[in-house]
């Protein structure tokens, strides 16, 4: 058996294109918590496992590495959730993209960088999924722009930039470089 966290001879990645459980370990170890890939309940459901695990142990910060393209708002807002209930700071990182609902978790941290090449895009998180009747359509329809202002808002309130334009820039989608994204205040610092 090998010692705890400890890579296998010839780590192989999984089959189904996940992190290999020696890695999520070593991670784990160093507290450090990555999405990768596009926020859903099932990896959101994950993610705060993993949060509020790291948060009853130790009050040390927790490193969020962020890896999302997009994202599900309501799985969004279980991570968002979370972070806000936990008594360990949340420092996150962007690396590659953060995008869509994704953006409104890295708002939620309360330190936020990324790499120089990293970006953050600004867009609606799109509406998927859902059949029935035109009423319940309509209600879905209506909960979501909710959800969509609750996101707004949350980014308006960690960069300080009006709600009307942060809902301007969702809705046309404007893609941020990691300095433009620090000047917009979406970040703390670029890291180079």
């Amino acid at each position: 058996m090998r010692p705890f966290g400890e890579p296998p001879s010839r780590p192989e990645p999984p089959a189904d294109g996940g992190m290999a459980p020696w890695l999520q370990e070593r991670l784990f170890a160093q507290r450090i918590v990555a999405i990768r890939g596009s926020v859903t309940s099932a990896s959101a459901s994950d993610t705060v496992s993993i949060l509020l695990t790291l948060d009853a142990m130790a009050a040390d910060p927790v490193q969020l590495h962020l890896g999302a393209p997009d994202g599900e708002l309501h799985a969004v807002f279980a991570v968002i959730d979370a972070i806000d209930t936990m008594r360990a700071p949340v420092h996150a990182l962007v690396t590659g993209e953060v995008g869509g609902g994704a953006v409104g978790i890295l708002a939620a941290a309360e330190e936020r960088s990324a790499h120089a090449h990293a970006r953050v895009r600004l867009s609606e998180p799109a509406l998927r999924g859902h059949a029935g009747t035109a009423g319940e359509m309509a209600a879905v329809a209506g909960q979501h722009l909710r959800a969509l202002e609750d996101l707004a808002n949350r980014i308006a309130e960690a960069t300080g930039q009006p709600a009307s334009r942060v809902e301007d820039d969702l809705a046309k989608g404007v893609v941020l470089t990691a300095p433009e994204a620090k000047e917009y205040g979406l970040l703390t610092a670029v890291i180079t």
